[in-house]
């Protein structure tokens, strides 16, 4: 993703990019580095963060584009639940605004 738009949010850093290929699909990806911690603490905050986007993305995100979710150290999986949804809300916002 290299031409992608890189938004930062307080939980998470969010690359978004228009694919511009007529696919009306949104592709959306999940990654925490080891930096995040250990496998069972990576793969809570992935799954924190396939939740908001299961939530968020349909009403928020926009057709023909690709997403990728890139977790914090001692965010993501600390963030409070509503704070984390409003984070992907305002990121996506930014993106597209």
């Amino acid at each position: 993703m290299n031409s992608a738009l890189r938004v930062p949010a307080g939980a998470f850093l969010l690359q978004a990019r228009d694919r511009a290929d007529g696919d009306p699909a949104i592709g959306v990806g999940f990654t925490c580095s080891k930096k995040v911690g250990n496998a069972v603490a990576r793969n809570r905050a992935k799954r924190r963060l396939r939740e908001a986007a299961r939530l968020v993305l349909p009403a928020r995100g926009q057709p023909g584009w690709d997403y990728v979710l890139i977790g914090r150290r001692d965010a993501t999986a600390a963030r409070e639940w509503e704070g984390l949804l409003d984070d992907l809300r305002r990121a996506l916002d930014k993106a597209h605004g």
